[in-house]
């Protein structure tokens, strides 16, 4: 490709004018194809039930600045894992959350998101699936682990455990709140 690129150079007057087209062409590209793709959860699940082979991993996140919305967050990851595990059994899977939803897996909010914290411990203890929420951004409320039941994974900082798990070559599927 190198070379490609100083045949061009060498061919134009204005090189720098043209790599720096070819460069915002490629990037433009690039983002096309892999934001579109990472935009879509479902479109995600489907390539990954596609493929031959698993991932190293999947993790889901969520960031919202709703305390609720693990309510529709947690139902999509159940459906997920349900579907990805059924594919391919023994798939790890995580979740990190790290936005206001995690406040609604605090232990004093168990009875307020009964559903949610059914929810967590289903994914947790039957279907093997660690959540972690963010302990930076708890902190910032004046939470901390002790804040959360022991089915809930307090991680120092949300994104480096995203990070962590994408450097063990995990998918990343992040969640939006879907526009209804």
């Amino acid at each position: 490709m190198l070379g490609w690129i100083k045949k061009i150079r060498h061919a134009t007057k204005d090189s720098t004018v043209t790599l720096t087209r070819i460069a915002t062409l490629f990037l433009a590209t690039f983002l096309l194809q892999n934001g579109a793709h990472a935009a879509d959860p479902e479109l995600k699940i489907a390539t990954l039930l596609g493929q031959a082979t698993p991932p190293a991993g999947v993790v889901f996140e969520v960031a919202s600045g709703r305390e609720n919305a693990l309510q529709w967050a947690l139902p999509l990851i159940q459906d997920y894992t349900r579907r990805l595990r059924g594919r391919f059994p023994d798939l790890d899977i995580a979740v990190v959350s790290h936005g206001k939803e995690e406040f609604s897996l605090l232990d004093a909010n168990r009875d307020k998101y009964q559903e949610v914290h059914k929810a967590v411990v289903q994914l947790t203890s039957d279907a093997k699936v660690p959540i972690h929420v963010c302990g930076t951004h708890a902190a910032w409320y004046d939470k901390s682990a002790e804040d959360f039941p022991d089915y809930i994974d307090v991680a120092p900082v949300g994104p480096t455990q995203i990070r962590d798990y994408q450097n063990l070559g995990y998918t990343l599927i992040t969640l939006k709140q879907p526009k209804n």
